[in-house]
């Protein structure tokens, strides 16, 4: 078989349904929707997702827990035992954390690094945000801390 030679099969392409053209189109007064109803009247029969014909859906039913600030910031934590992986000497910047993937994706924040762990080698440390006891560590370690 040649591309040429390809054809559509009988019936997989019907024709367009022209509804709403009057009693000589062949759909008659209601357009094949019937008498009343709900599925009659016009894009109403297309329900919303979760729409459980009128009950309070269940997502309204659940209660709300904890809070989530649309307009907070949020950052992706890295700890110092997380950083001791990369060899004596290396920048690690957000750049070289999602190479070495111990991150995934960066959130809207940046990165932020705690003093989980311990850290044994000299690092040059490039982020967005420290806290005291990371940037501590990092300089008692004799590496060097900058903030993005």
């Amino acid at each position: 078989m040649k591309l040429h030679e390809l054809q559509y099969t009988d019936g997989s392409r019907g024709k367009r349904k022209r509804v709403g053209r009057g009693e000589g189109s062949g759909w008659g007064k209601n357009t094949g929707t019937g008498h009343k109803g709900q599925r009659s009247r016009g894009r109403a029969s297309r329900k919303a997702p979760g729409f459980e014909g009128g009950q309070t859906p269940l997502y309204r039913r659940i209660p709300k827990r904890g809070f989530n600030n649309r307009g907070g910031i949020r950052y992706t934590v890295v700890n110092l035992s997380d950083l001791d992986r990369f060899e004596d000497g290396a920048i690690v910047t957000p750049k070289e954390l999602i190479e070495a993937g111990i991150v995934k994706q960066i959130e809207n924040g940046g990165i932020k690094v705690l003093g989980g762990g311990k850290i044994t080698k000299k690092l040059t440390v490039k982020a967005n945000k420290f806290s005291a006891s990371a940037e501590a560590a990092i300089v008692k370690a004799g590496g060097q801390v900058e903030a993005i």
